[in-house]
């Protein structure tokens, strides 16, 4: 059975047990909120070795991060390296993204590197292996995205980008609308080409019952893909971007009556007005289903800075309801992300999930800033170190300082505030002011 059958048995699972600890959140009501859908726990039951995660309402912030090879760099080494500094740094999830070299072969090195829950976008695959074979991605068989997506799924993924909310009725309403930037989801494409000149239904909507059957099969849990997000901000909010919405939010409705855990995807480029309005429709169309947002990136206008317009959007939209942040390098929009981009980007997308955390009130947030402040106040230099988000960027950056004294930063150096105060208000007479 499924985590989603389980829990709408009462039945409190291993995996459930492990996140009700985690989280600090009762088991009973974590088993209503898995019941009802607003929570999920990605996990093939293939994978035994897995860390788990729970991701949803009333859960810690979580971050993917997003690594594979593309046809100009195929280097599988260099993915796991990648894989392992994103462990490093505290990422929540790892996606594989790959399109270029053996996919199968790096979707199971990356699977057996990790005890992470992995997700895959099955798309990527299916249209490779379809132009590799038929010439042009125009002739792939709907069978092979099913074929992919099974094999995929016995080899131990735990959660897939499925982009079954792009359709015909929604590509027509997005000619209509008209974009700056069509689609920038390289799934969407890949369906959107196929679709146009074949003059069919997206497959993965038309069999939707098929492919629930998969995901039931492995508990795989669905991440019902934003085909039509918007890539820039001029585009954001739009009524195909909608409408993809209103089908996703129907199609997680029949995910649940399956016993299939799901969650949605969402924007992509927009506004920093417009984010707490796109929370407020995931969640009222969808029911509350975990949402998990790219970003969002609230500007167009700052390549190789990506990380940082990312973690301003994702931090707000944590703080409003989103549940999943995935990460965005400063590689974005430019290349295929380096190690030290995977690095930043995972930083930057932590920080923002914690100020979230902390608007949402999660517990331990608020701690640990409290405790930062307290070893600020007394100056601890160790306890601020183990207590940063990086410490090993935090310990590199003091020891480069070289400070003359030891209690203070070479910012303030003697005329550190918090040390003046402190002498102040005991009564002593600071040295500099003898």
């Amino acid at each position: 059975m499924t985590q989603l059958e389980h829990a709408k048995k009462g039945n409190i699972t291993s995996e459930m047990k492990i996140v009700s600890q985690q989280e600090k959140v009762k088991e009973g009501d974590l088993i209503e909120r898995i019941a009802r859908g607003e929570v999920i726990i990605p996990k093939n039951l293939r994978r035994s070795d897995l860390s788990v995660v729970g991701i949803g309402k009333g859960l810690r912030t979580k971050i993917n991060t997003n690594i594979g090879t593309s046809p100009d760099l195929a280097d599988i080494k260099y993915e796991i390296e990648k894989l392992k500094i994103a462990e490093k740094v505290g990422t929540d999830t790892v996606m594989d993204l790959s399109t270029g070299g053996d996919l199968d072969k790096i979707r199971r090195t990356i699977i057996k590197e990790t005890h992470l829950p992995l997700g895959t976008v099955p798309i990527y695959q299916a249209a490779v292996e379809s132009i590799a074979e038929e010439g042009n991605i125009t002739r792939m068989n709907p069978d092979k995205i099913f074929e992919v997506i099974e094999r995929q799924a016995e080899d131990g993924v735990d959660f897939m980008t499925v982009h079954c909310g792009l359709t015909l009725s929604s590509l027509e309403r997005l000619k209509k609308e008209g974009r700056i930037d069509n689609i920038v989801s390289r799934g969407g494409a890949f369906l959107t080409t196929w679709m146009v000149f074949n003059e069919r239904e997206n497959p993965l909507y038309e069999q939707f019952d098929r492919l629930l059957e998969l995901a039931r099969k492995y508990d795989v849990t669905l991440s019902l893909g934003d085909g039509l997000r918007p890539g820039c901000i001029a585009d954001s909010t739009d009524r195909a971007q909608i409408q993809e919405l209103i089908i996703l939010g129907e199609l997680a409705q029949r995910a649940l009556d399956a016993g299939v855990q799901v969650m949605i995807e969402g924007p992509g480029h927009i506004p920093f007005k417009e984010i707490e309005a796109n929370i407020l429709l995931e969640k009222k169309l969808c029911h509350n289903a975990p949402f998990y947002v790219l970003g969002p990136v609230v500007t167009d206008i700052a390549p190789g800075y990506d990380h940082i317009t990312s973690a301003i959007g994702g931090s707000y939209a944590a703080s409003v309801g989103a549940d999943f942040l995935c990460y965005v390098t400063p590689g974005e929009h430019l290349r295929l992300p380096t190690i030290e981009d995977v690095r930043e980007g995972v930083i930057a997308a932590r920080i923002a999930a914690h100020v979230g955390d902390l608007s949402k009130n999660i517990k331990d947030a608020a701690e640990w800033d409290l405790k930062m402040a307290k070893s600020r106040e007394k100056r601890n230099w160790k306890e601020q170190i183990d207590l940063s988000i990086d410490p090993e960027f935090a310990r590199k950056m003091r020891d480069e300082s070289k400070p003359k004294f030891k209690d203070v930063c070479t910012m303030c150096g003697e005329f550190c505030a918090l040390k003046l105060v402190e002498k102040a208000l005991k009564g002593e007479k600071p040295l500099i002011l003898a």
